[in-house]
């Protein structure tokens, strides 16, 4: 396997890529992969990517403007729609790579990036396939799983943060993850174990987001787009998720017009590591080597 530097720009600002190649394989395909709310792509993502270059498939993993090593002056901005141009960026630059066949695209997402796939497919009509994992589909559904103390602080943090920003402050932060107990976008039992979970040892980890996300949550629904994605999806939805309510990963299957959808007994980190990552890549890779390889493969296998 190769790994190759491939930064791409999008309003002037630079998104930091890597492309991974698989070994002996002219043109291959290519997985475009990003991460969901605070994580970065060194978190967990090369992982999966490995899975997809030993079957023959390249992958390219970025981050979005003002997260990790990608550049922009007001750090870790969260703002999902900003991420679906970023998104519709770096299909655009993957395109335009010599190294991939640029005919044969998938998207992969995790969490609220795989709610950003869904829309990304959906306003681009030439993308090959689409795995999206746990995703976050629809904002009141998550948004009522918080209980009314933390949904009116968030508000106050949202509007605090706008407010700060029409007057050219700092930005007001959020904790992303946390423990029960403490305010976070996300802190129930799972949140703050799993989370740590998919760190790498050493690594940096800058655990905020603009408080501004909490507004822009609610506005957000990557479900209404579903019925308009032309490309094979395969659906990856965890019953005991306890950030994105099962029955409306479930709803967004409903509607997708082609959809592979696989349940999992498991909660919203745990198909990132161990058996359950195991069982789900199984999944990913037999879904993309029958949408991108053209290989007759099953789901039952």
């Amino acid at each position: 396997m190769k790994i190759m530097k491939a930064d791409f720009f999008n309003k002037g600002i630079r998104c930091d890529g890597d492309l991974y190649l698989p070994e002996g394989v002219k043109k291959p395909p290519v997985v475009i992969m990003a991460h969901g709310l605070t994580a970065v792509k060194a978190f967990r993502l090369p992982a999966f990517a490995e899975r997809f270059v030993a079957r023959g498939m390249a992958a390219f993993l970025f981050d979005y403007r003002t997260f990790g090593k990608s550049d922009g002056k007001t750090r870790n901005v969260v703002n999902p729609f900003h991420h679906v141009q970023d998104w519709l960026a770096a299909l655009t630059h993957v395109r335009n790579l010599p190294d991939i066949d640029k005919t044969r695209i998938a998207l992969w997402g995790t969490s609220f990036s795989g709610g950003h796939v869904i829309i990304a497919a959906a306003k681009d009509p030439g993308v090959t396939a689409v795995v999206s994992q746990v995703p976050f589909v629809s904002g009141f559904s998550s948004i009522r799983l918080k209980p009314v103390s933390e949904i009116l602080l968030a508000t106050f943090y949202g509007m605090l943060d706008y407010v700060k920003t029409v007057l050219f402050l700092p930005p007001h932060y959020s904790p992303g993850v946390a423990n029960p107990g403490t305010f976070a976008a996300m802190n129930t039992e799972e949140s703050y174990p799993g989370f740590r979970s998919i760190i790498p040892e050493g690594t940096d980890w800058d655990n905020r987001m603009t408080s501004r996300a909490f507004i822009l949550l609610a506005f957000y629904y990557p479900i209404y787009y579903a019925k308009k994605v032309k490309a094979p999806v395969l659906l990856i939805g965890g019953k005991n998720d306890s950030l994105v309510p099962f029955s409306a990963v479930k709803k967004t299957a409903a509607r997708l017009p082609n959809c592979e959808f696989v349940v999992l007994e498991s909660n919203h980190f745990e198909p990132y590591t161990g058996a359950r990552f195991e069982q789900s890549i199984k999944k990913q890779v037999d879904f993309l080597e029958r949408k991108l390889l053209g290989k007759k493969t099953s789901l039952s296998d």
